[in-house]
């Protein structure tokens, strides 16, 4: 297998190059979890997954709670579908739980008093209210859990999503909400742990790969034993290839045939086809090294990729009933592929509803 094998399997399993689901919400439960502490950068990333729909389709169906905004997998938001939410906290948030723990001491925040924060979290949301962080906080502090920092306060609403108590509600303008999980999303049958590690384990390969258990691992937030180990567990349904000195694994199943070999993308900060994986070379080839783009930081930057490979990246800028999109490209583009990136950059406004105009920095 080579790189360019790689980025074309990866872009066509994630629906990029390939025909998606008709709803931003199936997109979601195909690729499991779609990372979203940029919220307006993840709805994006979802509408160009699922047939062109628009900013205000990808909003209501998050407002009707067929999307759900809320953490797991790492110490970060992700979106991901009812109907998966609580096996894969059950899967997870132990995992994430314990990378928070240093930071929750440096708090003074333990089980006393996350007892406390979700026992008036509940009797604040009961009856199916919507609240915002900062009247929650209002209650919380009636209740006599101390809130003292903004960080204090996000920790514990953290720890309600991880405690299965706590979802995201609807936005109420440019505000989110939180709600009861259990009044946002009817109880389901429940899974073993085996069970839940083998069909995130299928869920990541079929969208993602090829990729390694250690990338599958980052992706999780899951020990790399434990990443092995669902590798394992899906035996036949994986096919093992290798790259350099490295084994990957994809679907035995293929991915289906990309429509065109060409293509040309305006990907968001933290796009699953960049961050889902911990080793990002078969992406930067064009370039030499993806730090280049993100410098090592975890800031990482809107990103432009043509057939698959890192060539820049690009910002937005809001007027009154456009948006500017500014493009930075790090290596020089053929006319053809110029041409495609243009009309990436012209799909985002249609997204948005808004006139796209373009400007390229100078080099």
């Amino acid at each position: 297998m080579t790189n360019e094998d790689v980025c074309r399997r990866r872009l066509a399993g994630q629906f990029l190059t390939t025909r998606g689901p008709a709803r931003a919400s199936e997109v979601v439960r195909a690729l499991g979890a779609v990372q979203a502490q940029d919220y307006a950068g993840a709805k994006w990333a979802l509408a160009q997954r699922a047939g062109n729909v628009t900013d205000a389709e990808v909003e209501r169906e998050i407002d009707e709670g067929r999307i759900l905004r809320t953490h797991v997998l790492r110490p970060t938001w992700h979106f991901v579908a009812p109907g998966d939410i609580r096996w894969m906290l059950e899967l997870t948030a132990p995992r994430v739980a314990a990378l928070m723990a240093h930071a929750n001491r440096g708090l003074e925040l333990d089980r006393s008093v996350f007892r406390r924060s979700n026992a008036a979290l509940a009797t604040a949301l009961a009856g199916g209210k919507c609240l915002t962080r900062a009247e929650l906080g209002s209650h919380l502090e009636r209740a006599g859990v101390r809130i003292v920092t903004g960080q204090r306060l996000g920790h514990l609403m953290m720890q309600g999503e991880l405690d299965a108590l706590l979802c995201n509600g609807p936005r109420r303008g440019k505000q989110f909400t939180y709600a009861l999980l259990d009044e946002r999303v009817a109880p389901g049958g429940r899974i073993s742990r085996e069970e839940a590690l083998l069909e995130l384990t299928r869920r990541y390969f079929a969208t993602r790969g090829p990729a390694t258990p250690h990338d599958f691992a980052w992706w999780s937030g899951l020990t790399v034993a434990h990443a092995k180990r669902g590798v394992e567990m899906s035996g036949r349904e994986l096919e093992r290839v290798t790259l350099g000195a490295d084994y990957y694994y994809w679907p035995v199943a293929r991915t289906p045939r990309p429509r065109g070999t060409q293509s040309a993308h305006l990907l968001p900060n933290y796009d699953e086809y960049f961050i889902g994986y911990r080793n990002r070379s078969a992406v930067a080839q064009r370039l030499g090294d993806s730090t280049t783009i993100t410098g090592g930081s975890a800031l990482i930057p809107h990103v432009i990729v043509v057939d698959g490979q890192l060539v820049g990246t690009w910002r937005r800028t809001f007027e009154k009933d456009a948006v500017t999109l500014t493009l930075d490209l790090r290596t020089r583009l053929s006319v053809a592929e110029s041409r495609r990136v243009t009309s990436a950059a012209r799909r985002f406004g249609d997204f948005l509803g808004m006139r796209a105009d373009i400007r390229h920095v100078a080099q």
